[in-house]
């Protein structure tokens, strides 16, 4: 079999390949100059097989870069939104291997970030956030080398959140105020311990 023809697509960082003056398939330039593929080369059926399976990895890494291009992700997030595309787990898991040896995957800094920005823009406390991080796939261990607040920070954090919260009570007895403001810290994902501090506090003032 011999390549007959290569025509540049639309996009022109793809091309189509001719063999034996038919159409054969669509590839990118990237895979084409890997290969040496050029008019007059001789393939057999083993090369062009070796082509199109490099081809279908080199998908699944642009599209992970393409995942990654939006912000920050988890190795399971990745993970998971490729395989909704219905690639091979196993290109999948290469794509992903590949992104992490180039610190383009890093669920230390994902975690680090993550916690950041459920803190300082959220105000959710550590049970949350260690809940939000675990079903993103981020290792115990890591949490515990990262999710390190400090309990002082979290209880003012906390405290801050209940003096506004409780405007909306105003109307409420202290058991209703108590109820629903303890449940609405618990779901900011603060501790029990934390809570009942707050609630302590808070309360105390309306007597």
């Amino acid at each position: 079999m011999k390549i007959t023809d290569i025509v540049a697509q639309k996009n022109k960082d793809r091309v189509n390949i001719y063999i034996d003056g038919s159409f054969a398939f669509g590839l990118s330039q990237e895979i084409r100059f890997k290969y040496d593929l050029f008019v007059g080369k001789e393939v057999d059926q083993t090369y062009i097989d070796d082509v199109l399976r490099a081809e279908e990895k080199n998908k699944v890494l642009n599209n992970a870069f393409s995942i990654l291009s939006y912000g920050q992700n988890s190795k399971k997030q990745i993970y998971i939104k490729l395989m909704k595309k219905g690639y091979d787990e196993e290109d999948v898991i290469d794509a992903i291997e590949f992104c992490e040896e180039k610190g383009f995957i890093n669920d230390k800094l994902f975690a680090e970030s993550f916690i950041r920005d459920r803190t300082n823009l959220k105000n959710y406390g550590s049970m949350r956030i260690r809940y939000e991080l675990i079903s993103k796939g981020i290792s115990k261990d890591i949490i515990e080398e990262v999710l390190n607040l400090d309990f002082q920070d979290e209880f003012d954090r906390a405290l801050n959140l209940a003096k506004k919260r409780i405007k909306q009570y105003k109307d409420d007895d202290k058991n209703a105020v108590y109820r629903k403001l303890g449940g609405f810290l618990y779901r900011r994902g603060y501790s029990y311990e934390i809570v009942s501090k707050v609630l302590d506090e808070v309360l105390n003032d309306l007597d």
